[in-house]
């Protein structure tokens, strides 16, 4: 089994997590780097781990599957919550990306950029991964992961 926690020692957000006197260095990466890094380091964790995670929309299934099943108070997603909210949001835009078509909207220089991170489909419909990784693990399976890029089928 992948040790979860070691995402925290990977170079694309071990930068980021790093304190220096109290305040948050940024990583020499880009946004968009680090949403490749994320994506292929969870595809790897989530695989290793039991779930199916392979760029596609049933793949979405199995991010649901893993948020009903590591949301609790001892389940992955208990630490380091916002390093693997980005992991799976970086995965399931890349989804969307190869289901659809589209690229990846970021802002380097937001300082909120890691949770602004957008989708713009080829068919102009914008998706925001992070914030959806977040409702998903707040309001429980009503936020389908799912459901939320099957929707954008046309």
């Amino acid at each position: 089994m992948t040790n979860w926690d070691g995402v925290v020692n990977m170079g694309f957000l071990s930068k980021i997590l790093k304190k220096d006197n109290g305040k948050k260095k940024k990583s020499n990466n880009t946004l968009e780097e680090d949403i490749h890094l994320a994506s292929d380091w969870v595809v790897k964790a989530l695989n290793s781990s039991g779930y199916k995670a392979d760029y596609s929309l049933e793949s979405m299934k199995e991010i649901d599957r893993f948020f009903d099943e590591q949301s609790g108070e001892t389940g992955l997603l208990s630490k380091n919550r916002g390093t693997i909210l980005f992991s799976l949001a970086s995965y399931i835009g890349e989804t969307a990306i190869k289901l659809y078509g589209g690229e990846w909207i970021t802002d380097d220089s937001d300082p909120q950029g890691e949770i602004n991170i957008s989708v713009k489909l080829r068919n102009g419909t914008v998706i925001w991964p992070v914030l959806r990784c977040m409702k998903r693990c707040e309001q429980g399976y009503e936020e389908s992961i799912y459901a939320y890029l099957f929707a954008l089928n046309d």
